[in-house]
């Protein structure tokens, strides 16, 4: 799975004027399932996600973890990060997973979050979100859990 990590003082995802998702302080993760992805991906993300020490300690440095500070999450589905720019001006997303299987680890991406104890809001996947942040830092990380 490929996740793009944003450290955000709140966040929110509005679907048809409808606001379905809302953080405060934590996490907005933007995932994409990726062929080949198998159903232990959603766990070792969310473990790595959970444990990613991008927080401030008291003395002002990057030490500390979502885990650590009570952060909540915010997860959108983002096929896009599958994203290949190598050819023409198009980009080809063939390298995402399909849709069945993308939604599933989306979903379980989500549910290992929670399952840590991480508070979880969810945009709706395949839906057309708007999502709106205030990216503290700006604090901006991308992860693969093939790399």
């Amino acid at each position: 799975m490929r996740a793009l990590i944003q450290r955000v003082s709140r966040a929110d995802v509005v679907v048809d004027g409808e606001t379905i998702g809302e953080i405060g302080p934590g996490l907005l993760i933007l995932a994409c399932a990726m062929q080949g992805d198998t159903d232990e991906a959603p766990a070792k993300l969310a473990a790595k996600i959970s444990k990613l020490r991008i927080f401030r300690d008291d003395e002002g440095r990057m030490n500390r973890s979502l885990l650590d500070t009570g952060g909540s999450t915010l997860v959108v589905s983002q096929f896009t990060l599958a994203a290949d720019t190598t050819r023409g001006n198009r980009p080809g997303f063939s390298t995402a997973a399909p849709p069945e299987v993308g939604e599933r680890l989306y979903l379980a991406l989500a549910d290992e979050l929670a399952a840590l104890g991480i508070p979880v809001a969810k945009g709706r996947f395949g839906a057309d979100m708007a999502v709106t942040l205030t990216n503290d830092g700006p604090v901006t990380i991308w992860m693969d859990t093939d790399a």
